[in-house]
Formats: C-alpha cells, structure tokens, sequence
C-alpha cells in the first residue's frame, strides 16, 4: 500500500500530567490536551466492567487485559508495517502467531477496500479540547474515512462498539478543523482472537447522532476533571 496524502500530518509531543499521571498531547500552540481514550475512558458507565471484574476476579481480569493488550499491541505493529511496506513481525511465540493471522484478517477482508492511504498514526487535535492519533485516515471504498484497527476476545454486537464510534467521530471533527474537511463516515476493522473479522460502518446518520454524544462526553470530562489514574478504565 502506498500514502498518497493531500494534507501534512504533524506529530505531537506528549508529556504526563504530574497531578493524574495520565497522557497529554502538547498542539503546536502550547496546550495541552488529554486524549481522545482519555476522555472516553473517564466518561463511560464502568458499572459492566466492574461486574465482570467481580465475576472472574481481579487476577484473571488482570490476565485477559494483558493478554489483550499483547495481542493488540502487536496486531496493530504488524498491520502499520504492512501499509508502510516494513518486514512484518515474524516469530514462533504464540502471541506473534496470533496478532499475524488477525492482522491478516483485516488485511483481506478490510483493507482491500481502502483505496487511499493518507496517513497512519497520524497525530490529530480539536484546538483547546482533545487529541489523539488515528490508526488509519483515507478512503474507503471510495469516501474518505477515519478507520481502526480493533481486537477482541470475540467479535462485539454492535452495541458494544458505540465508543469505538465515538473515537471515529471525534478524530473525524478535528480532521475537519484542522484541514478544512468534511469527513462524516467511520470504519473499525474488527479481529477476534478466536480468528473472525467483521467490519463496523460510521455511516453519516450514525455520525451525527455520534457527534451530539462526543460534544455531551467532552462537556462532561471538563466539569469532572481527573484526579487520579484510577479514575480511568480500559477502552480495549
């Protein structure tokens, strides 16, 4: 795959908020923003994560976070060395084996779809409220798009994924701030580790419900500021 981009994607430095000890993003103007997850993280309903906690106990929740961690970390490392024409990992370890043959997954069943690569890891930010970096922006079957890559013990109902969509939206918007674009559609390619793909679709009508939602949960982070790490939960 080749990026063939009409914008000029800037990184962003990043520094730790002494007071949290949570992740900021410094935008070329000075401020400094939380990010996306961030935001998302300290503003969802946790009440389902804490049960499942209850349920199967902290070590083993600690245990399947880890694990889903690895995987994702290396499936992600794998699929942004295949666009960028990299050596893929490789490696007999379990861990490897399985984040190769997920990224593979997205591989065949997403990416042949995506016609335009414009950026990938490509830093983004809403002046003043929010940054992040996007796993993949281009075009998608022929619409330009904010696109994830996501991994999952099993494939999620669409539900489930309503953060996911979120995330999409809230790249989406400071794309359009920052280089004048109208980009309302979304894609989260999807791998289990049990080896099925399905892809979920930010189409225009979900993207604007997404975006009244995004603006409520942002209002929300900035009159609950964070106080403590714990105030966080995992977004994977």
């Amino acid at each position: 795959m080749k990026i063939t981009s009409p914008y000029e994607y800037h990184d962003l430095d990043s520094i730790t908020d002494k007071e949290t000890g949570v992740r900021q993003y410094v935008t070329p103007e000075g401020d400094k923003l939380y990010s996306v997850t961030t935001i998302l993280s300290a503003t969802k309903d946790d009440g389902g994560l804490k049960q499942w906690r209850q349920y199967v106990g902290d070590k083993k929740a600690d245990e399947i976070v880890k694990e889903a961690t690895g995987h994702g970390s290396l499936m992600h490392a794998d699929l942004e060395n295949y666009i960028l024409g990299k050596d893929r990992i490789s490696g007999n370890h379990i861990m490897r084996k399985n984040a190769r043959r997920m990224a593979d997954l997205i591989i065949n069943q997403g990416l042949c779809k995506v016609d335009e690569v414009w950026g990938i890891e490509a830093a983004l930010y809403y002046p003043g409220l929010y940054a992040g970096r996007s796993d993949l922006i281009g075009v998608f079957n022929g619409v330009p798009a904010i696109m994830d890559f996501k991994n999952s013990r099993k494939i999620k109902k669409e539900e489930y994924v309503q953060d996911y969509y979120l995330q999409l939206t809230a790249y989406a918007l400071a794309h359009n701030e920052l280089y004048g674009t109208d980009i309302n559609r979304g894609v989260i390619f999807m791998a289990s580790r049990e080896f099925e793909y399905k892809t979920f679709y930010l189409d225009e009508v979900k993207f604007a419900d997404c975006v009244d939602q995004w603006l409520r949960r942002v209002e929300h982070f900035y009159k609950n500021p964070l106080r403590k790490p714990s105030d966080l939960q995992s977004l994977g």
